[in-house]
This record gives structure tokens, sequence and C-alpha cells, in this order.
């Protein structure tokens, strides 16, 4: 069987992409003939998704407008609108846990372009997540995490890698917190000390796009990105 729900990370303000993401959410700016976000659809439906939430906050009225309902993707899209000011990352998902539901779901960040395959995810994450690993970028050189096999650690055991915003949550990795805006780095390093955050490492495309000079850049990216 395959994960029948995701997330896509969209609320962020994208403060290094102005001055275009004054007018437009930057998941929403176009590139390759087509908007971040849809690629992030596109690849999800392929995989077998069928309800994909999108947490909205910077001129979210632009999401519907311009997504609609998923139906052109064979998905049902929800938007999970969080005020005026993101819940980040941790929040987002608490927020959302009602659309959500109660089974394991595939979260990744808009502003990612990426051929990762999402059929490749685990349907069941051993542990709370299961987190995809990119090589070190030049804008990242440190990384984030140590994996050494399957397990993420904050210990230096294994290789550090920095953490791709691709992964597969369980709802309880954020279901005990309770403040409203909350960053997921402490629900790792916490299911990283309980021998309960899973991970593995991915060599292929992968692009982070923060400024107007990346997303320039990805003109000439395969669609298949």
């Amino acid at each position: 069987m395959t994960i029948r729900r995701a997330m896509i990370f969209a609320a962020g303000r994208g403060e290094r992409m102005r001055p275009l993401t004054d007018a437009t959410p930057k998941p929403l700016l176009r590139a390759g003939g087509r908007t971040l976000i849809e690629r992030h659809l596109e690849k999800l439906a392929a995989a077998g998704v069928r309800e994909v939430v999108v947490n909205t906050s910077h001129l979210a009225e632009q999401f519907p407008a311009t997504l609609g309902d998923g139906a052109r993707w064979g998905l049902r899209i929800l938007y999970s609108y969080e005020g005026p000011s993101p819940l980040e990352t941790g929040g987002g998902i608490r927020h959302a846990l009602a659309l959500l539901g109660d089974e394991p779901f595939i979260g990744v960040s808009a502003d990612i372009v990426s051929d990762y395959d999402y059929a490749r995810l685990p349907r069941e994450p051993d542990g709370l997540a299961h987190l995809v690993m990119v090589p070190n970028p030049d804008f990242h050189p440190r990384g984030d995490f140590c994996l050494d096999r399957g397990r993420l650690n904050d210990e230096g055991v294994g290789e550090r890698l920095t953490f791709g915003n691709i992964g597969v949550y369980r709802p309880a990795l954020v279901a005990g917190e309770t403040a409203a805006r909350f960053k997921l780095l402490p629900m790792y390093k916490r299911a990283m000390r309980e021998g309960r955050l899973a991970g593995e490492r991915y060599d292929g495309c992968w692009l982070n796009i923060g400024t107007p000079e990346q997303l320039r850049a990805l003109d000439p990216v395969t669609n298949d990105a």
C-alpha cells in the first residue's frame, strides 16, 4: 500500500526571494514553465498520494485561486491557514493534524526541487519519522545530523549529512506539543535520543531554491526534476 496523504510546507514568507515574494507566495513562483509547488503535486500524485494538505499564511488566498481543489492532478488539496504569521514547521503540522489523520504522511518543503521518487518512502517509518538526507551543499557545509546504519543521531556517529526537507512523519511526533508555534528540530533531537528517527542518504538531483538567482537557474533544469 502507498502513503495516501502528504503535507507541503508552503506558509513561509520567502524573505530571501524578495521582491518577487512581495506579490506572490514563494511556492507559486514559476520556473521551467510551472510553479515550484506544482512539481511536488505532480510527483506526489504519481507516487499514489491522494490527499495533500498545503499550509498557508503569506498571501494565502492565492493558493486555492491558483491550485484549486487539486482535481487536475488527481488529488484532493486541503488548505491549512495558519493566520498572518506562520506557525513554523512543527506548529504547522500540529495545526493540520485534523486534516492529516492518524496515519504516517509525507512532508516536503515547497521550495526544494529534486528528482527523488516519493514512492521510495516507507509507508511505516521505523520510529517517529524517516528523513531523506543529502550530501552537504555549499551553503550548509556542516550538515544537520549523522546517519549510521539507517538511524539518525546528533552524536557524531556515521556520516554527517543535510536534511533534504523530505520525510515521512507519524502524527505522534508533534501530537503532544501544546505550543502553537514551534520548530521541528527539538522534536527530531528528542526522537534521536530515543533511537526513533530513521533516515536514508540520497545522491540524486536536489536543490534548495532560496533566491531569485536560484529560481532563474531552474529554467534549464529538466522538467523531470
